[in-house]
């Protein structure tokens, strides 16, 4: 009888317990989290949506998207992207997981490198390196201000625009370094092109 007594005590204060983790950990720390964010960090905490003059979601700043295709030489371009089987899948983030000495990499970047600098008009060896190369999560927003740069001439041709105009407006979208000493300075290619397409 006391051992039963003994088993319900014992169960009872497990069941107590969980219920009360249930909600301290699974409820109120989390609302507390989401209240912080939405009070403090309300903009990166709602994914840092960026919209267009008319008001529609065109992306985040925080995740890169491909700007290919039909009427490609009148945008900047993204870096190259590995997540999804047609990049830029932000459900499948990732890079290649394939080494600097494996011929399948070394073969895409040189084919990469070579059409880059025919789109762009430059020498195959001033081409960046990220202008050829995925970043390890195949979604980085941002660029190098040399590969922002070798684009300027293309872009400029493309729109009918003076190379200064828009030589002026990738320095008005670059951003320094990280607490002014990690990385290095970079363009983020979606707010780039909106400015862009504001521009004509």
């Amino acid at each position: 009888m006391t051992s039963t007594r003994s088993f319900f005590r014992s169960a009872g204060v497990a069941l107590r317990l969980t219920v009360l983790s249930t909600v301290v950990l699974g409820v109120a720390y989390p609302l507390a989290v989401w209240g912080v964010g939405q009070a403090a960090f309300s903009d990166r905490a709602n994914g840092s949506m960026v919209t267009d003059s008319s008001g529609t979601v065109v992306g985040s700043s925080l995740i890169g998207q491909s700007f290919a295709g039909e009427g490609a030489d009148r945008w900047f371009q993204s870096r190259p992207s590995a997540a999804g089987e047609d990049g830029y899948d932000a459900g499948a983030s990732s890079g290649s997981n394939l080494g600097p000495s494996n011929p399948d990499l070394t073969t895409a970047i040189e084919e990469r490198r070579a059409a880059i600098a025919d789109a762009d008009g430059v020498p195959a060896a001033q081409v960046p390196a990220d202008a050829v190369t995925a970043s390890g999560s195949g979604l980085d927003p941002d660029i190098s201000p040399a590969y922002a740069e070798q684009q300027v001439s293309r872009v400029a041709a493309a729109r009918g625009l003076s190379e200064t105009d828009v030589r002026a407006l990738v320095a008005a979208h670059t951003d320094g370094r990280q607490l002014g000493f990690l990385g290095g300075p970079t363009v983020n290619v979606l707010e780039l092109n909106l400015a862009l397409a504001e521009l004509g």
